[in-house]
């Protein structure tokens, strides 16, 4: 597909369409045809994504910075770039290698959410930070201000505070990995007092155990 449908989709100005073809070049794809990967752009992106969020949370919030930090550490992670990325369409046009294209790249959390950063960059350094703000904030803030994402939400921590108050132990526990090397799924319980309380599954460890969490604490009736 050509990138320009997609820009012209996003209503983003642009004038130096190979940032943005280099952008969605991922590394398999960039060796095959001796060009440059995303790699690079998305070192900045991740930079100029930062910034704005941090900004976005110090304007419109009162929080301390502590509670900053770990908000925006939510909005930035690999599960919420990889949302942003899906949404968009961004995957769609991803220039894979043919190996990564027999692993499905173009369905790679990795990747996926790399490119989001890496494009980011693109429309930076084609146009200015302004023009990134714009896209954030009409791409990326609505989703934030939702709040009806699962990655927003820190189970694991309200999990523990709800255990702690009761001084009760609690255990992570993986009970099944399945799945090729790049592509497993894990299964993780969660054990209060030598009782299972909830299960989870996801493609990484972190995310099967925040679902675990958030099914424990639908069945203590503290979950909002």
């Amino acid at each position: 597909m050509q990138i320009t449908n997609l820009l012209d989709k996003l209503n983003i100005n642009y004038t130096n369409i190979d940032l943005y073809n280099e952008a969605l070049t991922h590394t398999s794809y960039a060796n095959e045809h001796n060009i440059e990967s995303y790699e690079r752009l998305e070192f900045l992106g991740d930079a100029i994504l930062e910034l704005i969020i941090s900004e976005y949370l110090y304007k419109t919030t009162n929080n301390s910075e502590g509670v900053m930090t770990k908000m925006r550490s939510h909005y930035v992670c690999e599960n919420a770039l990889y949302e942003y990325s899906v949404k968009l369409g961004l995957n769609e046009y991803i220039y894979l290698g043919h190996g990564q294209k027999e692993q499905d790249g173009m369905h790679s959390k990795a990747i996926v959410a790399d490119i989001f950063e890496s494009f980011l960059a693109a429309i930076y350094l084609d146009n200015d930070i302004n023009e990134v703000k714009k896209f954030i904030y009409k791409y990326v803030i609505p989703i934030i201000e939702s709040d009806t994402l699962d990655f927003f939400h820190d189970y694991k921590s309200r999990l523990q505070e709800y255990v702690q108050t009761d001084k009760k132990s609690l255990e992570y526990r993986i009970i099944s990995e399945q799945g090729p090397a790049h592509d497993k799924t894990f299964e993780v319980e969660v054990i209060i007092d030598d009782i299972v309380y909830g299960k989870g599954i996801a493609k990484s460890k972190k995310e099967a155990e925040q679902k675990a969490a958030k099914d424990a604490l639908s069945k203590t009736n503290i979950i909002k």
